[in-house]
């Protein structure tokens, strides 16, 4: 039986359950944790009701009646906005806080004023400061390049500095003008246009290094052979460089006897890699992606500054089928929160036709993040094949020969009877 926790938020109680803790940056998770979900603005109503069944049926089929997930819902975005007046309540930060992982559909920006961007807040708020996205194909999924089953990467993209620290002010504005005058007392000759607008891209030393360590850290728990740091350190030597060369120094100090750097293996070692060892290097983000499309097996996990993290991630996907079956995963030493990578497309709201694959992968990432393995695999095998079968949603339909088009619902449906 599940602990009782007495305690409401948003008005909801809590059901019964236990809370996942953490213990040195890694969870503890009971065997029936109470898990928050957020459902997400648009489609996300939709694909949240078919991916909730999915995981749940992968946790029964797996575990019978040992294990499961007591769901508890939460709020942001819209539904959050029409009912509190909110975009993001206090109680939902209070209970993702409390209960440390979570997951969540698409959510919607408000434009003209208030939060920036909610999916960015959450990530500063909570200090997420990985964003994990594993980017793998699936057989059948129609892809745009010629073997899409090259490509197999998980990117650890660095979740909360770069641009993405919105320190940044409006062109004309009186901090604008201050900083111009500033920036020009430092850059003798150089002068700034003063019709320009002026962002900060700040990028640490204790950032980058906790990123590439965990990137790193991931390669050596899953035995993948590679890890890239990925910046523009040629032409902005000081925050992208250094991310790179911070990269190096914590990964020759911390993981001295796992990894062998590039310049080592060629310098030292004649290019012939030790066995069981992991190669670091480095690439530039220009040529990575032409790296990805080209030799895209000649790399296995990603690190990356904010904005370069962002863009790469998003062109990886569309080499195996786009962001519908994209999953993506904001993960902390003390929260984790896992979502759909993709919009609200609120066109399609309500009509049961979106492809739900995002919210789907994404919840088989928190199972193994969980350590339910088991149910994680049944997730991957059973859409690996429904959409071997063609059952497909139609994003996929209209581009398959002979493929069945299923709504969203009956696509979860399909992938559920594939488990067993």
């Amino acid at each position: 039986m599940g602990q009782v926790i007495e305690k409401t938020y948003n008005g909801l109680k809590v059901p019964q359950g236990e809370k996942i803790t953490f213990k040195d940056g890694k969870p503890v998770v009971p065997n029936k944790p109470i898990i928050p979900f957020i459902e997400g603005d648009g489609t996300g109503r939709d694909i949240w009701r078919a991916s909730k069944r999915v995981i749940d049926a992968a946790v029964t089929k797996a575990y019978g009646t040992t294990k499961e997930i007591a769901w508890y819902e939460v709020f942001a975005g819209e539904k959050a906005h029409d009912t509190f007046k909110e975009w993001l309540p206090e109680d939902t930060i209070h209970a993702l806080r409390e209960f440390g992982v979570a997951i969540k559909g698409p959510l919607s920006t408000p434009v003209g004023g208030g939060i920036r961007s909610l999916n960015v807040s959450l990530r500063q708020i909570f200090d997420l400061y990985c964003c994990v996205r594993p980017v793998r194909w699936f057989e059948g999924v129609p892809s745009p390049v010629k073997h899409p089953e090259k490509l197999n990467v998980v990117i650890y993209r660095e979740n909360t500095e770069d641009v993405y620290a919105g320190i940044e002010w409006a062109a004309g504005s009186a901090e604008a003008k201050k900083l111009i005058e500033l920036v020009e007392s430092f850059a003798g000759n150089r002068k700034i246009r003063l019709d320009s607008g002026i962002g900060i891209k700040p990028i640490s030393e204790f950032g980058s290094q906790r990123l590439v360590k965990k990137a790193i850290e991931y390669a050596i728990t899953k035995g993948r052979k590679t890890v890239t740091m990925v910046h523009k350190g040629n032409i902005q030597k000081y925050t992208e460089g250094a991310f790179r060369d911070w990269g190096y120094q914590m990964a020759e100090k911390d993981f001295a006897k796992e990894i062998v750097t590039e310049q080592k293996l060629w310098d030292e070692m004649n290019g012939k890699m030790p066995e069981g060892k992991i190669l670091l290097n480095d690439r530039i983000a220009d040529s990575m992606f032409q790296q990805v499309l080209l030799r895209p097996d000649e790399y296995s996990v990603l690190a990356t500054t904010n904005l370069n993290g962002d863009y790469l991630s998003d062109a990886c996907a569309a080499q195996v089928g786009g962001l519908g079956i994209a999953p993506g995963a904001n993960i902390g030493d003390d929260c984790a929160i896992f979502e759909a990578t993709h919009g609200t497309a609120p066109k399609y709201a309500d009509k049961d036709v979106i492809n739900p694959g995002s919210v789907i992968l994404s919840g088989a990432m928190m199972l193994e993040y969980m350590g339910w393995n088991e149910a994680c695999a049944l997730i991957h095998e059973a859409i690996a094949k429904t959409i071997q079968q063609k059952k497909v949603t139609y994003d996929m339909e209209r581009l398959m020969e002979g493929a069945t088009k299923l709504k969203t619902s009956e696509f979860a449906d399909a992938i559920i009877a594939n488990m067993g």
